[in-house]
Order: C-alpha cells, then sequence, then structure tokens
C-alpha cells in the first residue's frame, strides 16, 4: 500500500517538481513556521543528513531560503515568496490526489482507518 501511494503522490507532485518528502518538509514549516534542519529531522523521525538532502533540492529550487536564527551558529529554513505560491498550488494537486485515493470510501470508513492506524503508531511507540 505505502508503494503505491507514494508513487501516485511523487506523480502528482511532479509536476511543482516535488516529491513526497520535500512536500512534507514544505507543510511542516507552512504550519510551524521557519525551523532548523534538526526540528525538521526530529519531527519527521529521520536522520539529519536525509533532512539536508531535501532541504538542499528545496533551496535549488528557490522554494525555502536559509535565515539568521537566535545565535550566529544556529540556521532556520522558512519559505521563499516562490515557495508559498507553490504551496498554494501543490494544496489544489494534492486535493485532487486526496479524492482520487480516498474514491468509494465514505467519511465514517475513512475515520475508522485514521483511529485504528493511529492505535498501531501509538504502539509503536511505546
Amino acid at each position: 500500500m505505502y508503494r503505491p501511494y507514494t508513487n501516485t503522490a511523487n506523480d502528482y507532485l511532479g509536476k511543482h517538481k516535488l516529491f513526497i518528502a520535500q512536500w512534507a518538509v514544505m507543510k511542516y514549516i507552512i504550519s510551524s513556521g521557519p525551523r532548523t534542519l534538526v526540528d525538521i529531522a526530529t519531527y519527521q523521525q529521520v536522520e539529519k543528513p536525509t533532512i539536508t538532502r531535501t532541504v538542499q533540492k528545496l533551496l535549488e529550487l528557490n522554494y525555502v531560503e536559509v535565515i539568521p536564527g537566535k545565535d550566529k551558529r544556529e540556521k532556520m529554513i522558512q519559505l521563499t515568496e516562490l515557495g508559498k505560491q507553490v504551496s498554494e498550488e501543490v494544496e489544489v494537486t494534492i486535493e485532487q490526489f486526496q479524492l482520487k485515493a480516498l474514491k468509494g470510501i465514505s467519511s465514517e470508513e475513512q475515520i475508522e482507518v485514521s483511529r485504528i492506524l493511529e492505535k498501531v503508531k501509538n504502539n509503536l511507540l511505546e
């Protein structure tokens, strides 16, 4: 299930020159504001080098930029104006993707699956 989901999501995101991992970083910054690489890696539950590569690609696309943090050593990542514009477009694309993925599944079924997956996640994190 995971592979078809991510492959299809990546197909949809391709028109924005993004992959799902890059979009996840952008979405986190949208919801939380500027963040350090460590913050992003911790939230995503991945190693910092993985996030460094992901953010590097977003920097190349000019979707994010580095700004100074509280001290000289800290660097924060935030969306650029282009990144904000692309994010709005991606939201529409993601909505189309979700409609396709959830076609024929009732609201009640969606809620039940979410509830069960949340339990599985909590079991794994114990």
